[in-house]
C-alpha cells in the first residue's frame, strides 16, 4: 500500500503508541517518570482550596498537608532523575508531547502557594514559592520553547501536539494569581507587582487562544482515534 493513502504523520504509528510517548525505550522506575507529575500537587491543591472555601477546614488542612510532603517528594525525585538519568530528562525536555508537562511544576509550585494563604497563613513561605514559580516560568517559557522550536526532528503536527500543551497557560495564570493574592507583602512595589501579574494573566490568555485554535484544527482536520484520547486531552475541558 502507498504510504500517501494514509493521513501524514499517521500511516507509520503503532496503535500502541499514546500521545505523550515515552521520550525513552520502555522506561521503567525513575528513568520513565513523566514530567508532567506535578500535576498531583496542582490537583490536591485545587481541592484543598475548594474545601476550605465550602466550609470543609479540617479537609483543606489534610489536603495541604499532604500537599506538602508530595511538593517535596517530587522535588526529590526530580533532582535524582536529573542526576541519575539526565539523559532520558533531557530527552523528555526536548519531546513535543512530554516536554510541556514540566509546566505542571510552575502551576504546582504556586497552587501550593496559594494555600499557604489561604489556608496555612504563611505569606513569608508563599512568597518564596511565587519566587520558585517566576524564576521556573522565565526558564521553562523560553528554554522549553526554544528547544522544541530549534530541534531538526520534529514530529508531525498530529503527534505533536496533544491537550497537555494547555498547561503551559495554567502555569502562568499561576503565577498571576498568586502574585495577587501577595500584593500587600510587597509594599511601595505593589502596584509594579500587580501590573507584572496582569501582563501575566492577559499573555496567559493570548497564549490559549493560540493554543486551542491548534487543538481545534488537530480534532477537526486529522483523523482520531479512541488511543489518542489520551489523558493530556481531557485538560481541554478545564
Amino acid at each position: 500500500m502507498a504510504s500517501g493513502a494514509n493521513a501524514p504523520g499517521l500511516a507509520d504509528r503503532p496503535s500502541a503508541v499514546p500521545a505523550m510517548g515515552p521520550a525513552v525505550a520502555n522506561p521503567s522506575g525513575l528513568a520513565g517518570m513523566h514530567p508532567a507529575y506535578f500535576a498531583l500537587v496542582m490537583a490536591t491543591g485545587i481541592v484543598s482550596i475548594a474545601s476550605l472555601l465550602s466550609g470543609f477546614s479540617r479537609l483543606a488542612w489534610v489536603l495541604f498537608a499532604l500537599n506538602v510532603v508530595a511538593y517535596l517528594s517530587l522535588w526529590v525525585l526530580y533532582i535524582l532523575r536529573a542526576v541519575f538519568h539526565g539523559r532520558a530528562m533531557a530527552k523528555d525536555f526536548a519531546d513535543h508531547g512530554r516536554g510541556v508537562g514540566f509546566f505542571t511544576m510552575i502551576a504546582g509550585t504556586c497552587v501550593l502557594g496559594s494555600q499557604c494563604v489561604l489556608i496555612g497563613g504563611v505569606p513569608g513561605i508563599a512568597m518564596g514559592l511565587w519566587i520558585v514559580g517566576v524564576v521556573l516560568w522565565i526558564l521553562l517559557i523560553y528554554g522549553l520553547f526554544t528547544v522544541l522550536t530549534v530541534r531538526s526532528d520534529k514530529p508531525q503536527f498530529p503527534r505533536g501536539l496533544n491537550g497537555g500543551w494547555l498547561v503551559a497557560v495554567v502555569a502562568a495564570q499561576a503565577v498571576s494569581i498568586l502574585g495577587c493574592q501577595l500584593r500587600d507583602q510587597f509594599g511601595d512595589a505593589r502596584q509594579p507587582v500587580v501590573f507584572f501579574c496582569l501582563v501575566m494573566w492577559l499573555g496567559a490568555g493570548m497564549l490559549y487562544i493560540w493554543l486551542i485554535t491548534m487543538i481545534f484544527y488537530r480534532y477537526t482536520f486529522f483523523p482520531m482515534k479512541p488511543d489518542d484520547l489520551t489523558p493530556p486531552y481531557w485538560i481541554n475541558m478545564g
